[in-house]
């Protein structure tokens, strides 16, 4: 989802430059306000949107650039993981107690499951959600939320399940919007690591997903 996000993003970039938009204008016209609103109004944003739907990369790839000359790119890094952190846990709240019969309804229009969570599949199932390709970021949380996955759990496999991503999308839009090349390469490297680690990990998980009784996979 991350690097579909990415692809879409570079498109959109094309499609302007090639009618004649001053694409490099509107970047930095962005960062200035972006910059102006402080890191405390960007980051509190940032950990609340997400949880409602917004993508997290629209954050993370902005964070680099608008407050790397005050906090240093590893502040930036650092915040933003602590901030996604946060994150998780307000869209675990709202999923398991704020907008539970909402969402329930929601989720079975839709024709989705929530996987039914014993001791013996929880960290299966937590990892599955999380490293299966394709749901946004805030639904991931949604089911992981109503499925009633221990909160723990939860926020510790979520939470590694985004760092790669989150450091990997911050040195890339860094690099993007600086016009630094090798920032832009390590950043992409990063991802890409990240998508091979999730496809290796998620091929081990689906021979244990086999051992699960359909009774437990879904309510």
């Amino acid at each position: 989802m991350q690097l579909a996000i990415v692809g879409v993003v570079a498109l959109a970039a094309v499609i302007l430059v090639l009618r004649g938009v001053d694409l490099r204008s509107l970047m930095d016209q962005g960062i200035v306000i972006i910059r102006d609103l402080g890191p405390v109004v960007f980051f509190a944003v940032m950990a609340v949107l997400p949880a409602f739907g917004a993508p997290m990369m629209i954050f993370t790839m902005t964070a680099g650039q608008a407050f790397e000359p005050q906090l240093g790119l590893a502040g930036v890094i650092a915040i933003s993981l602590a901030v996604v952190g946060l994150n998780l846990a307000l869209g675990y709240w709202v999923a398991r107690y704020a907008l539970r019969p909402v969402l329930v309804g929601l989720i079975k229009r839709y024709g989705y499951t929530v996987p039914r969570v014993t001791k013996e599949n929880a960290l299966a199932v937590t990892m599955l959600v999380r490293l299966t390709p394709g749901p946004p970021y805030a639904f991931q949380a949604c089911i992981l939320g109503l499925a009633e996955v221990p909160f723990r759990m939860y926020l510790i496999v979520s939470w590694l399940a985004m760092v790669p991503w989150t450091v990997g999308a911050i040195v890339l839009g860094k690099g993007i919007f600086s016009g630094k090349f090798g920032m832009v390469v390590s950043g992409i490297g990063v991802l890409i690591v990240a998508v091979v680690a999730v496809q290796l990990i998620r091929r081990k998980l689906a021979r244990r997903r086999q051992e699960l009784t359909p009774a437990e996979e879904k309510v």
